[in-house]
């Protein structure tokens, strides 16, 4: 795994990327010498055919990312992934188009993208089919030794094995001999006392622990012994966190929040991000304002009631504010029932409402709130004081997403789908508290840009 953005991808994800791109150019660059009438180094180095190609390949590589091909990369079906890379490929060509009605020197000559694509189109599937065996003959997997069964070491061992991308082999766990909860048939090697014996048969590189009670059980000289002979040991905890990309609320005891040096927020990451939320925020507003015309007049013409709708929320520290939105709802929607949430297929939402819903553009007047600073472009999404009233009482920790300001997008909105449920709200705290961990503006452009493909595949709305 490797961190970038503040957030753990596999190393195989970035060598594919990595690979998908000099595979894609590779295939053009061969189809220009196959096609270009001229000199093909005339049209290279003084025609700007590198550049041309380069486009054409951002533009796949992008293509791939929004069909989700980087997400889970198994192949399932050949003739399911031979359907989404001719999408890839039938995108950039309309790019092509598009481009041509205002720059020709961007676009490249019909036939070199026509010959080069057919080239993408076989050779690129095929790489992806060899791929994950490669990756495993040429890096291994990294082999984990778990000690006990708790809840998120067995959701970790579950995402193992249904990951192999991840990179990481199970070669089972230490604890009781009875029945300890194991979903997959994990196999049993000794209990807590064996840990020498079965470390050094085994040879770990990372040893999980996972006891829901340590008092009394944990071996720990063998652990200093086999820490300082370089083996990683960790929590199932943090294990948990790098997987997922969140941390796990039933596992999470205050102390550990106490004396955690990286909890964050830290004070300079939240100064820095009103900074420039604000600067992006005038400048969104800016340019959504055609749009924001548009589908006012839209909302006015296509049901009764004002324009805008204005709700109080509660943004940091539990300071309430007035947020507005586009109203997607009927007037008298809450006027029978009070304060409730947003269900699917919610019958007080209008024909035009589920549209904008859809597209996120019922919520663009939420750069007002952003340039008033009672909210950033990303953060948690701001509730409803009297939500926050009820989960509270029932959920652990769910008021520390208080700590930071709501934003636009969040990390829990481009990684969940959205839910009117507890466990969904349990789901969305748990990446809610990985965000402010480990607020930083890097993560914070990473959320933005993967918003987009949120956005444009209408996930997560409702």
């Amino acid at each position: 795994m490797i961190r970038l953005f503040r957030v753990s991808i596999p190393s195989s994800v970035l060598a594919l990327v990595i690979t998908d791109a000099v595979l894609v150019f590779s295939c053009y660059l061969a189809a220009a010498y196959l096609t270009v009438e001229s000199s093909v180094d005339v049209f290279l180095l003084e025609d700007g055919g590198w550049w041309r190609i380069a486009v054409v390949t951002g533009a796949v590589i992008l293509g791939l990312y929004f069909s989700d091909l980087y997400e889970h990369y198994r192949v399932r079906s050949r003739i399911a992934l031979l359907q989404q890379f001719s999408l890839v490929i039938g995108a950039a060509f309309l790019l092509q188009a598009l481009l041509s009605y205002g720059r020709w020197d961007v676009i490249l000559p019909k036939w070199l993208m026509v010959v080069g694509s057919l080239m993408v189109i076989v050779v690129v599937p095929l790489w992806r089919i060899v791929f994950l065996k490669l990756v495993w003959t040429a890096f291994g997997a990294q082999k984990l030794l778990f000690m006990g069964s708790s809840l998120a070491a067995r959701n970790v061992v579950d995402a193992i094995v249904e990951r192999p991308e991840l990179g990481m082999l199970v070669l089972g766990y230490l604890g009781p001999g009875e029945a300890s909860g194991w979903t997959n048939g994990l196999h049993r090697l000794g209990g807590l006392e064996d840990l020498k014996a079965v470390a050094s048969n085994q040879r770990p590189d990372r040893i999980v622990i996972g006891l829901t009670e340590r008092r009394g059980q944990l071996p720990v000289h063998d652990l200093l012994e086999l820490r300082l002979a370089g083996v990683q040991i960790e929590e199932a905890a943090a294990t948990y966190e790098m997987i997922f990309g969140r941390i796990p609320t039933a596992e999470l005891r205050p102390s550990q929040m106490i004396f955690s040096g990286d909890l964050g927020p830290r004070q300079g990451m939240v100064t820095l991000q009103s900074i420039y939320s604000w600067i992006l925020g005038l400048l969104g507003l800016l340019v959504a304002l055609p749009v924001m015309l548009i589908v006012a007049v839209l909302v006015k013409l296509t049901s009764r009631g004002p324009v805008f709708y204005r709700q109080t929320r509660l943004g940091r520290n539990g300071m309430p504010f007035v947020l507005y939105k586009f109203r997607s709802m009927r007037q008298d929607a809450e006027a029978s029932t009070g304060a409730v949430w947003a269900t699917k297929d919610d019958p007080r939402i209008t024909p035009l409402g589920r549209t904008l819903r859809k597209l996120r553009l019922d919520e663009l007047p939420q750069l007002l709130n952003v340039i008033q600073g009672h909210m950033s472009l990303v953060g948690p999404r701001p509730e409803r004081p009297e939500f926050v009233a009820v989960l509270q009482e029932k959920i652990p920790f769910y008021r520390h997403r208080l700590y930071v300001k709501p934003g636009l997008t969040g990390w829990a909105q481009i990684n969940h789908k959205y839910g009117d449920t507890i466990e969904d709200t349990i789901l969305k705290l748990e990446y809610d508290l990985y965000y402010i961990k480990h607020l930083a503006p890097s993560l914070d452009f990473y959320i933005m840009f993967h918003t987009v493909k949120t956005v444009l595949l209408g996930r997560g709305a409702q």
